[in-house]
């Protein structure tokens, strides 16, 4: 790396609150500096990118072309500065740390309440928890595990397999009233279905695994998140076809019953994914451990009517 292309981020700083004041006299205040030094600082930072940042109209200045566009990522290399300068501080008294990216419902719904456990056997970790709904690079993105729904192919990283996935047709309890008033195809058939926009043939998938006709199998509201989808079925919005993992509570309540227990298990699975480079780290590893050993629970209060759940199923 060049140092002569290395930013200053006093400077940066400077840049950054002259243009959102459009004052450098109020840029110079915020930052407890005289006006002569954040115009000096902003000229260094001029003579280093060779662009003119601002220019005077009256008596203020405003952000030249050049400038604005710079602005935006000057504002989130600040922004990713101070993250780095908390996460040091925070993690400084512990043992170690581990940054963990989740799928975001998967996240929300069965790994959050369940990992007071992990904290209670590793109270010394600094965990940090992300949502990402796609892969990345562990080369571009810090995290240390990640949890992963498809197949087990990851550049530059180890994949274990976690578990299989069963999905199970279920409605609110005054939707399900009305559906199992009548015979099932037939209740199907008259109710609206809800989608999952990344899994468009799950319905379509589930009618032919279950040799059950649905004419109106594509059909229906769609949502790009699996917790919108659960909130759209618990509304009383339609029918849904939702992994039981992820509708624990949801059945225990009773805020969503199951409409027939025809399940079906997913072609795809979860997997613990782990950079390369990262193999050996120790806090990486029981946390791996852990989450294995949890997928291996038996569940306290089974969900109603949930069926065909075996040892590679999310429990």
């Amino acid at each position: 790396m060049r140092r002569s292309f290395t930013p200053d981020f006093i400077n940066l700083q400077a840049f950054e609150c002259a243009a959102r004041h459009e004052n450098f006299s109020r840029a110079a205040e915020e930052l407890h500096l005289t006006q002569s030094a954040i115009s000096r600082q902003i000229a260094d930072f001029e003579r280093q990118t060779g662009l003119k940042l601002f220019e005077r109209v009256r008596q203020r200045v405003v952000l030249s072309e050049a400038g604005a566009r710079l602005l935006p990522e000057v504002r989130q290399l600040l922004v990713q500065a101070e993250r780095l300068m908390i996460e040091a501080v925070a993690t400084g008294k512990m043992a170690s740390s581990l940054r963990v990216a989740t799928l975001p419902t998967f996240g929300a719904k069965w790994l959050v309440p369940r990992l007071g456990r992990f904290l209670a056997e590793h109270p010394d970790v600094a965990l940090s928890i992300e949502s990402r709904s796609h892969s990345f690079s562990f080369a571009e993105e810090n995290f240390d595990l990640a949890i992963h729904f498809g197949q087990p192919t990851w550049a530059n990283a180890i994949s274990t397999f976690l578990c299989h996935e069963t999905v199970l047709p279920v409605a609110s309890p005054s939707l399900a009233s009305k559906t199992l008033e009548a015979c099932m195809q037939d209740a199907i058939a008259s109710t609206p279905l809800l989608h999952l926009t990344t899994r468009p043939k799950l319905w379509s998938d589930w009618s032919q695994h279950h040799r059950v006709a649905i004419s109106h199998a594509f059909h229906g509201l769609r949502f790009d998140q699996f917790s919108m989808l659960i909130s759209a079925a618990v509304t009383g919005l339609g029918m849904a076809l939702l992994p039981t993992y992820l509708i624990e509570e949801e059945l225990q309540s009773g805020a969503l019953v199951a409409v027939c227990n025809l399940t079906m298990r997913t072609e795809n699975g979860y997997y613990i994914v782990r950079p390369e480079n990262k193999r050996t780290q120790v806090t990486a590893q029981a946390f791996e451990a852990w989450i294995l050993g949890e997928v291996a629970r038996p569940r306290e209060a089974p969900a109603p009517q949930a069926i065909g759940r075996t040892t590679t199923d999310f429990p």
